[in-house]
């Protein structure tokens, strides 16, 4: 199960929350999902190059969609939130603009920081991206994301390429992990992220999962188990 199923949505609606809160009619919910899939992309894979650039330095996690009968609440969970706001807020209300000629609804953006950046799959694996794409060794960067992920207070962390690694002319894969990566445990507190890195000898795929302990405050291993055992005693024997 590990390697076919996205922990996220695994986790999605049991221990984690939905990205998109909403409710719609039979009717009415291809034509909604349809409008927070081009929000989603619009932000991420901006026309204008040089703003998607900056949006990419940004350090997008995640975006969460939130309707209501009036307008539609846009939060943007940011790393280095002031590329986004801007002078003023001016980008931020340029941004908001955009989304509502997009769509012809009323927007409400949000943006919220992001604490440790070291701990999001996404943009851990955008920042081995970013680093592959300006031709760095990909076992030196793997090697330096991992130790940063690991310092910052990670439990585990795995990551995994494909593609033409190192310009070689057969496409392979490659991956590292340390720590633990329970990732059939539903209450393990799994990140993942996914992007792809363009390089002269083609895209590589970058895959990051991330460990962050367990939901609802249990840091327990299964090692309490053990202790609270009965001690096993060896059987009596009894003689005639």
């Amino acid at each position: 199960m590990g390697q076919k199923v996205n922990p996220i949505a695994f986790r999605t609606g049991v221990m984690i929350g939905w990205k998109s809160k909403w409710f719609a009619s039979k009717r009415d919910f291809p034509a909604l999902l349809l409008e927070d899939k081009k929000i989603r992309s619009f932000i991420q894979k901006h026309p204008d190059s040089r703003i998607r650039q900056k949006y990419r330095n940004a350090g997008i996690d995640k975006i969460e969609i939130e309707r209501t009968r009036d307008e539609v609440r846009v939060t943007l969970f940011v790393a280095r939130p002031g590329l986004i706001i801007g002078q003023k807020g001016q980008e931020v209300e340029k941004l908001q603009e955009e989304l509502q000629n997009l769509v012809g609804r009323r927007i409400n953006l949000k943006v919220e920081e992001v604490g440790r950046p070291e701990l999001r799959a996404q943009l851990v694996a955008e920042d081995i991206a970013d680093q592959l794409a300006k031709r760095s060794s990909f076992r030196r960067t793997m090697k330096r994301a991992i130790e940063s992920t690991m310092e910052a207070g990670a439990r585990g962390i795995k990551i995994q390429m494909a593609g033409r690694l190192g310009g070689a002319e057969m496409a392979r894969r490659e991956k590292q992990i340390e720590g633990s990566i329970p990732l059939s445990t539903l209450r393990a507190k799994i990140d993942y992220g996914f992007t792809e890195a363009r390089t002269p000898q083609g895209h590589i795929g970058v895959q990051v999962w991330i460990n962050n302990g367990f939901y609802e405050g249990d840091d327990s291993d299964g090692y309490d188990a053990q202790a609270s055992e009965a001690p096993k005693k060896p059987k009596k024997t009894y003689k005639r």
